[in-house]
C-alpha cells in the first residue's frame, strides 16, 4: 500500500491506519462488514443506481481490474519467476491438498467425516482468495509473490474440484473457465510490456480496489447461514487454513528458497468466496451430490469466512517471528 503522505491532513478517527496494523485488514475488516450489511441490512443494498453497483456487485469487476493490474507489473524478464512461485503455489496450496483429500475419499466415500463430506473439503481447499493474496503480499511481498496470484486465477470456481471428481466420470470439465480467469492477467502483461508508463499508472490500484470489492464480496457472505455450518465449518476453515498454509509454507522455504520469508506462505491458506457455489454447480454435474449441497455450502461460507482472518494473522506471525518481516513494516505491528 502506498505510504500516506506527511502533508496530510489529520484524521479525525485513523481509519487508514488501524487497518493497516490488522494483518489483512484492508481485506478482511471490509469482508466481514459487507457479511453484517448484507445479512442484517440487506434492503440497504437493493436501493439501485451506484449504491448497488459499488457496494453490492463491483466484486468481480474490481477484482478483474486488480489482475489486470498485477499483470501490468509482470515484465518479460520477471516472467519466469512468477510463473515458478505460481507453480508452487498451485503444488502446495491446490493440488497436494486434493490429492489427500481424495485419497481419504477412498476410505470413508462421499460422506466424509464428522458431518464434513468429501465435497465441502474439496471445494475449501481447492482455491484460495486472490484479494487476501494479492493484498498481503503488495504489502510484505515482492513482485515475485504478487504474480503468484496466477495460482488462485487457475484455481478459481469449481474447475480443480470437477477435474478430480471426473476421474470418477461425475462431471464435465469446464475449459472456458480457466481461460476466461487468465485473459484479464495476460491482456496486462501485453500492455504492461507494450507500454511501462500504463504499469507505472496501474501500480496503485490494488490499495484503491480491495477494500470495496472486499465489502462487495462480503455481503454474499450470509452470518446466518455461517451460523448453520456450526462447529464443523468453522473447524473445516481453521484446518484447512492451517494445513494448505503449511504446504505452501514448506513450498516457499525447500524449493524457492525463501528462508525467512517462507512466512509468506502462510497468506495462500484461504479459500475463495466464490467456492461457495461449487457444491450447487458439482450436483448440477451429477446429482447424487445433491443431498450435500445445503451443508457443505453453510460448511464452505464459514471456511471463507475463518480463512480469511487466519491465514494473514498466521502469516505475518511467522513472518516476524522468523525475522522476515520487512523493516518498515515492524513499527506498524
Amino acid at each position: 500500500m502506498p505510504t500516506i503522505p506527511p502533508t496530510s491532513p489529520k484524521a479525525i478517527i485513523p481509519i487508514y491506519d488501524l487497518l493497516s496494523k490488522i494483518p489483512g485488514g484492508i481485506m478482511v475488516i471490509p469482508l466481514i462488514l459487507g457479511s453484517v450489511v448484507g445479512t442484517f441490512f440487506p434492503e440497504l443494498l437493493e436501493l439501485g443506481a451506484f449504491t448497488t453497483a459499488l457496494f453490492k456487485s463491483s466484486a468481480l469487476p474490481l477484482i478483474a481490474l486488480l489482475i489486470f493490474s498485477t499483470g501490468m507489473q509482470i515484465s518479460l524478464r520477471s516472467s519466469g519467476a512468477v510463473l515458478a512461485y505460481t507453480g508452487v503455489v498451485l503444488l502446495c496450496k491446490t493440488l497436494i491438498p486434493m490429492s489427500l483429500v481424495i485419497l481419504l475419499g477412498l476410505f470413508v466415500g462421499n460422506d466424509g467425516i464428522i458431518g464434513i463430506s468429501l465435497l465441502a473439503m474439496l471445494a475449501v481447499v481447492s482455491n484460495s482468495s486472490g484479494g487476501i493474496w494479492l493484498a498481503f503480499t503488495g504489502k510484505y511481498g515482492d513482485y515475485r509473490d504478487q504474480g503468484a496470484y496466477i495460482a488462485s486465477a487457475v484455481n478459481d470456481g469449481a474447475f480443480f474440484v470437477l477435474l478430480f471428481l471426473s476421474a470418477s466420470g461425475f462431471a464435465d470439465i469446464p475449459l472456458g473457465l480457466m481461460m476466461a480467469a487468465i485473459i484479464p492477467l495476460l491482456a496486462g502483461m501485453l500492455f504492461g510490456n507494450l507500454d511501462p508508463k500504463w504499469a507505472d499508472l496501474m501500480k496503485p490500484t490494488s490499495s484503491i480496489v480491495i477494500p470495496f470489492f472486499a465489502f462487495s464480496l462480503g455481503t454474499g457472505i450470509n452470518l446466518n447461514v455461517i451460523v448453520t455450518g456450526g462447529a464443523s465449518g468453522i473447524l473445516l476453515g481453521v484446518v484447512a487454513s492451517l494445513l494448505t498454509g503449511l504446504f505452501v509454507f514448506i513450498g516457499y522455504k525447500a524449493i524457492l528458497r525463501r528462508g525467512n520469508q517462507s512466512g509468506i506462505g502462510f497468506a495462500a491458506g484461504t479459500t475463495a468466496a466464490n467456492s461457495i457455489v461449487t457444491p450447487a454447480i458439482v450436483a448440477q454435474a451429477d446429482p447424487t451430490f445433491a443431498p450435500f449441497v445445503q451443508t457443505a455450502t453453510a460448511q464452505i461460507a464459514a471456511s471463507v469466512l475463518i480463512s480469511a482472518i487466519i491465514a494473514p494473522l498466521v502469516a505475518t506471525w511467522v513472518l516476524k517471528h522468523q525475522g522476515g518481516m520487512p523493516k518498515s513494516k515492524i513499527t506498524s505491528l
